[in-house]
């Protein structure tokens, strides 16, 4: 890597690793029941939609998540529990139909039969036991890295650290097109596939600078993105 380039993803880290830039960003559901002091397993549970639901312009997944979580009287785990899901074709969120809603509520409540929170599960099987999605060892699986990034990243700063047992060193940067996009202009990769090989290369790109903690380094591209806009 070169050093003008390490200094300047030190620099962005360093700069957007702020909760100012990320007041309508999905994280501030999760971080909201944090706040009220709710349960880990509401805290949970906020994350897994919020991030399901990050998908196209900022303000429509805040609207949407709103939507979901009135839907749920702001009492996820209660939700969860009573089993009585809206369960139909209607959209909650673009594709995202209540229906698919329903299903991921249906096998968070097995999960919860018998286990208090959902930290042993990597992004694999999340993808497959809660999503119910075919197993992918191609998939970058974005959105359940970045809720694994919430979870786990614990500067106290952006992300919650709330999954006291699992390391930052061990995590994947959620790779989507602007991530690709940013890593791509500052040389971090020259793959063409936005997969999962893409995504841990980019992420041992960010551990010559952050050993312990790669994922700080989706903060820089997250800079890199406003800085050069």
């Amino acid at each position: 890597m070169k050093e003008s380039v390490r200094e300047q993803l030190l620099e962005w880290a360093a700069k957007y690793n702020d909760p100012l830039y990320f007041e309508e960003d999905p994280i501030r559901f999760p971080r909201e029941f944090v706040r009220r002091g709710a349960p880990l397993q509401d805290v949970e549970i906020a994350a897994v939609f919020a991030s399901h639901l990050a998908w196209g312009r900022r303000e429509m997944i805040v609207r949407d998540c709103c939507r979901l979580f009135d839907e749920m009287d702001w009492r996820p785990m209660d939700y969860i529990r009573a089993a009585d899901y809206r369960d139909d074709d209607t959209s909650l969120h673009r594709t995202v139909k209540w229906s698919e809603v329903a299903g991921i509520c249906r096998r968070l409540h097995e999960w919860y039969t018998w286990h208090d929170s959902i930290e042993s599960l990597s992004a694999d099987e999340i993808r497959t036991i809660i999503f119910r999605r075919k197993e992918d060892p191609k998939a970058p699986n974005k959105k359940i890295n970045m809720m694994r990034r919430w979870m786990v990243r614990n500067d106290g700063k952006v992300d919650l650290g709330l999954w006291q047992h699992s390391s930052p060193a061990s995590l994947i940067v959620p790779l989507d097109v602007h991530v690709y996009d940013q890593a791509k202009a500052l040389g971090l990769t020259k793959r063409r596939s936005k997969d999962l090989k893409t995504a841990m290369e980019i992420t041992d790109a960010f551990r010559e600078i952050w050993p312990d903690d790669p994922c700080l380094g989706d903060f820089a591209l997250f800079g890199s993105g406003i800085d050069n806009a």
